[in-house]
């Protein structure tokens, strides 16, 4: 049953004094005027100091005297009115917060993207020595998505079963010798495939594609090309990729292997090569010898002794050069 408050008085405030005669509230039926009004809570018992109201009267039900609307009577309508609407609210809080989520909201294995890794150069030492241990290292914490796969493309002719057995034994648990560390090998190699073709060819990019689809098999595509190839072919690589090796559905990165070049002058003229085919936010440069012991204690070094850190500046030294000494050969190092 509906009711309506209404103020007699055109002011709200008449006077700096509050008056009983100022104010006198008129509530309507819109059923029946001369209904009597209750406040009832939803259990159907009356609320505690509840009154009952009919029209141009207020009547107490301790008392059941009728007058004219007190201002404590008053007060007590608003406040039970006030704990009521907020009772409704937080039903419908708790009704909002125990939907299930819209199924277009809900990630699953079947709707989250695929994040499809594609290692330029794969057959290299750099990838076969640090770039697939790398992805094994955040496979085996993981750190990587649910939907991921790797290929690996480059010159050299190889199978996928060829290209497993290359980058197994380079594949180690170095953070912990858990008892899955098998098991994990095994399921990240299955997720590593293989594609052979040459580096300025659009062709054998758009092979590299439709081979990308398969095993995204319909899923939104976010695409990440490491280039772990000599600098003097990051152009043609790019060129070919961005026209038909790009995702169409989600976004594509690509990262950039050391040397960037041979100077100052040489890094612009790829940046700007670079730039024909990709904006800035999609390139990433990485240099992994940064992150040798030798290169971050010198930074240590430097920082931390009085002497050396105001002379090691470039106002006195020309050039730093490193001297890493390794028992192997180049193994097929420098293209």
């Amino acid at each position: 049953m509906a009711a309506q408050i209404s103020p007699c008085s055109s002011s709200p405030f008449p006077s700096t004094k509050f008056s009983r005669k100022s104010w006198l509230f008129k509530i309507h039926s819109k059923i029946n005027p001369n209904n009597q009004f209750e406040l009832k809570s939803s259990h159907g018992y009356p609320p505690l100091n509840s009154v009952s109201l009919q029209d141009h009267v207020v009547s107490n039900n301790a008392t059941n005297q009728s007058h004219l609307p007190s201002f404590n009577s008053l007060r007590r309508l608003f406040l039970i009115s006030c704990y009521h609407f907020l009772v409704a609210f937080r039903v419908d809080a708790a009704a909002e917060i125990n939907k299930p989520l819209a199924k277009e909201n809900v990630l699953t294995e079947q709707t989250e993207p695929n994040l499809s890794v594609t290692i330029v150069g794969a057959s290299g030492d750099l990838a076969k020595k640090k770039i697939f241990p790398a992805l094994f290292a955040l496979f085996y914490e993981d750190c990587l998505p649910q939907n991921f796969i790797i290929f690996g493309y480059a010159r050299t002719e190889m199978t996928d079963e060829e290209l497993r057995e290359t980058i197994s034994g380079t594949l180690t648990c170095r953070i912990d010798k858990r008892e899955n560390c098998g098991n994990k090998m095994k399921a990240f190699l299955a997720r590593c495939f293989y594609h052979t073709g040459q580096y300025n060819s659009e062709e054998n990019f758009a092979e590299l594609d439709n081979r990308l689809k398969q095993k995204e098999d319909g899923k939104t595509s976010n695409r990440l090309f490491y280039l772990s190839i000599p600098p003097d072919i990051f152009a043609d690589v790019v060129r070919c990729a961005s026209g038909k090796a790009f995702s169409k559905t989600g976004w594509t990165r690509v990262i950039v292997e050391k040397p960037f070049g041979r100077d100052s002058e040489s890094s612009a003229e790829l940046t700007r090569s670079l730039k024909k085919y990709l904006v800035e936010d999609q390139i990433f440069r990485i240099d992994h010898y940064l992150g040798k012991e030798l290169v971050e204690n010198l930074s240590v070094l430097r920082f931390s002794n009085v002497v050396f850190e105001p002379l090691w500046s470039r106002n006195y030294i020309r050039n730093v050069q490193f001297i890493f000494s390794e028992d192997f050969g180049t193994e097929g190092r420098g293209g």
